[in-house]
């Protein structure tokens, strides 16, 4: 009766051993963002809760523990994340779209080392530091308020005043928090470097953004003295920003300086990313077709700008070739719009024909 040798079994099921492995840890890392989908009255913070919490690793579910108040800025980070992912990414193959249920919200293309989980990875931890930051400005949190260390006079001569937003703290919490999948599994591998720094670059989209907010002081508006404070840019510049990371973004492999395992760019040429630039070590599929196992719906029945051939909105690149039609619809929109006296506008409703142009089936 042949044999079989031991070698011949165990190098085998220690790859698909290793291989399931990676794909657990890949998409831990940004499983909280399923908080999103439960519903309000669910609690997100306590013991208790915390534990169900079936999104969040168990570093992450110690800091929910540890620091329950602030929970509930986590649970609407991740509606932010959503929601600004599918408007930055509203004309793109790839439009953010969500599976149906799970904790995997953007589907398992996120286990890869793509661009787009790049950008969700700086997304996330932007999210995070601009809803605690919010939280603490508003009052909301017991450990912080406003930044009352920006005081004294300004080189341009106003007054340091007001409530600057406190950045410093929500940033030091999504360290803390967006980045605890990562440095549980160590930084040796080319992933966890990967999602920590684009988890940074996301948090540098918001300081190097920051604004300036000014009150005049003085009689009839004569702005004797001018007292300002610093504020945290719209998130949907933040959003824009990282729009403009994704589209620069640099491939990059895992290689050693030392004994230190870095990034490095892929192609020798390309000069190493700053830190606010976005990184990934995988090419992103092409997003044509529909993949249900990978989350990916396809762009069959899409929308598309007929008009634009080489935009990223345009028919030839979203429907991946010419594979689109146009059709005759009928919306209704408000026209012929009078203002009257007591500050009131009043429309007629008018029906006008446009053209559609959607990807085929």
């Amino acid at each position: 009766m042949p044999t079989v040798s031991p070698v011949n079994l165990t190098a085998p099921f220690l790859l698909l051993l290793l291989l399931l492995l990676c794909t657990t840890y890949t998409t831990m890392a940004t499983n909280w963002l399923s908080l999103a989908r439960l519903p309000r009255s669910r609690a997100v913070s306590g013991a208790a809760p915390c534990a169900r919490l079936r999104g969040l690793t168990p570093g992450q579910v110690g800091v929910c523990r540890a620091r329950g108040e602030v929970m509930e800025s986590v649970r609407k980070a991740a509606e932010m994340v959503i929601e600004e992912c599918q408007h930055q990414f509203r004309n793109r193959r790839w439009n953010c779209s969500t599976t149906p249920r799970g904790i995997n919200v953007f589907g398992r293309v996120m286990n890869q080392g793509t661009r787009e989980a790049a950008f969700v990875h700086a997304l996330s931890s932007a999210a995070v530091a601009v809803a605690v930051t919010r939280a603490c400005t508003r009052g909301e949190l017991e450990r912080c308020g406003c930044d009352r260390k920006v005081r004294g006079i300004s080189p341009e001569g106003f007054q340091w005043s007001g409530c600057s937003d406190n950045l410093s703290y929500g940033v030091a919490f999504s360290q803390t928090f967006v980045d605890e999948p990562e440095r549980a599994k160590g930084l040796s591998a080319g992933r966890p470097l990967m999602n920590l720094h684009n988890n940074e670059a996301g948090r540098k989209a918001i300081l190097h953004n920051m604004q300036v907010e000014c009150k005049c002081h003085g009689v009839s508006g004569s702005c004797e003295l001018k007292t300002c404070w610093k504020v945290m840019p719209p998130f949907r510049r933040v959003g824009a920003v990282l729009k403009e990371r994704f589209d620069g973004a640099t491939e990059v492999r895992l290689t050693r300086i030392g004994s230190k395992p870095a990034l490095l760019p892929r192609d020798p040429y390309v000069k190493p990313p700053a830190a606010r630039d976005l990184v990934y070590l995988a090419p992103s599929p092409d997003f044509c077709h529909h993949d249900p196992d990978n989350g990916i719906p396809g762009t069959a029945g899409r929308r598309c700008n007929g008009t634009s051939r080489l935009a990223p909105d345009g028919c030839e690149l979203v429907c991946c070739g010419p594979g689109y039609r146009a059709g005759r619809a009928e919306v209704v929109q408000r026209c012929s719009c009078k203002f009257s006296w007591c500050c009131s506008v009043r429309c007629q409703q008018c029906k006008n024909t446009v053209t559609i142009h959607t990807c085929r089936v």
